[in-house]
């Protein structure tokens, strides 16, 4: 176990295997970049400006971290007490709103739209994380948890499930993936697409699912498990060999493409999400609690457009 002290942020790396270290430096510190948010989440990198936007939950805001700069400074609010963030093939702002109930888009004139709202004539719970493919399809969760008065505005669902869907790429049919999830939360693609991995936040798991021609899924099995407390299953991420990020006890959880439990990235706060950016992708852009980090990797992640 390594103790790095960067400032007054300390990183500790534990490994379960020695893979953890093809991944991330056992030297490598983690800095803390901006705090004074209620609860962060969504972290999503601009390449072609170089800032990072993520949610503030309880604030209603979305706010932007300028790399140049390293200033924090509001880019929405209210945001629709957004929590996921991602961009689409044309570089348009996905957003999962909680008090809205809805999956946005923000138009090249800056119009924010409604593109997922209802599933079957009812209201779905409150979208909590997205991912878009490269045909242009876009995936999401739904758990109930903006539908309370920190995270969202009280209401009752209408659902009587908590499912994941699929938007197709004309944006004209959702499709519900599957419902028997008891909090579905993170998800993510692997590298090439073939598997589309759903944690469950309520059972500290992650699912692993065969991704068929027509975007559906198939052959469910487990893929991970995490134990211990301060912290659960949320937000996911691969890296470009296959390597799955996902946030839980302590930190960020490793996992190699088989599944193995490579280790944990020690975050001094309870981690909720977390993204690749950085020049060269290799830069781990962690929301925790309050602040946001970065952890410089060893290997560079899948690049969102």
């Amino acid at each position: 176990m390594k103790n790095v002290e960067i400032g007054l942020v300390h990183m500790n790396a534990r490994a379960c295997d020695s893979r953890l270290w093809d991944v991330v430096d056992a030297d490598a510190g983690i800095e803390q970049l901006a705090t004074g948010c209620e609860f962060t989440e969504g972290p999503l990198w601009n390449a072609d400006e170089k800032f990072l936007l993520f949610s503030d939950i309880p604030a209603n805001t979305i706010q932007q971290w300028d790399a140049a700069t390293g200033e924090m400074s509001v880019f929405r609010q209210p945001s629709g007490n957004s929590n996921g963030l991602t961009y689409d093939k044309q570089g348009c702002l996905i957003a999962c709103e909680h008090t809205n109930r809805r999956v946005s888009r923000t138009t090249a004139d800056g119009e924010v739209v409604t593109i997922a709202s209802h599933y079957e004539g009812k209201r779905l719970n409150s979208p909590n994380d997205v991912v878009v493919k490269s045909d242009g399809s876009i995936y999401f969760t739904d758990p109930p948890y903006g539908l309370t008065s920190t995270y969202g505005v009280e209401a009752a669902k209408e659902l009587d499930f908590q499912g994941v869907y699929r938007l197709s790429p004309d944006g004209g049919t959702l499709t519900l993936l599957v419902d028997d999830f008891y909090r579905p939360n993170g998800l993510c693609f692997s590298p090439n697409e073939a598997i589309l991995y759903i944690d469950d936040t309520e059972r500290m798991h992650i699912r692993a699912f065969d991704v068929q021609a027509d975007g559906t899924i198939a052959n469910g099995r487990l893929f991970g498990v995490e134990e211990g407390e301060n912290g659960k299953p949320d937000g996911m991420k691969v890296d470009v060999h296959g390597n799955v990020y996902l946030t839980g006890p302590g930190g960020i959880w490793v996992f190699a493409p088989d599944g193995t439990h490579l280790g944990v990235i020690h975050v001094p706060e309870r981690a909720a999400n977390l993204a690749w950016g950085g020049d060269d992708w290799t830069s781990l852009f962690i929301t925790a609690s309050t602040s946001l980090y970065r952890v410089q990797c060893k290997v560079a992640g899948v690049v969102v457009p």
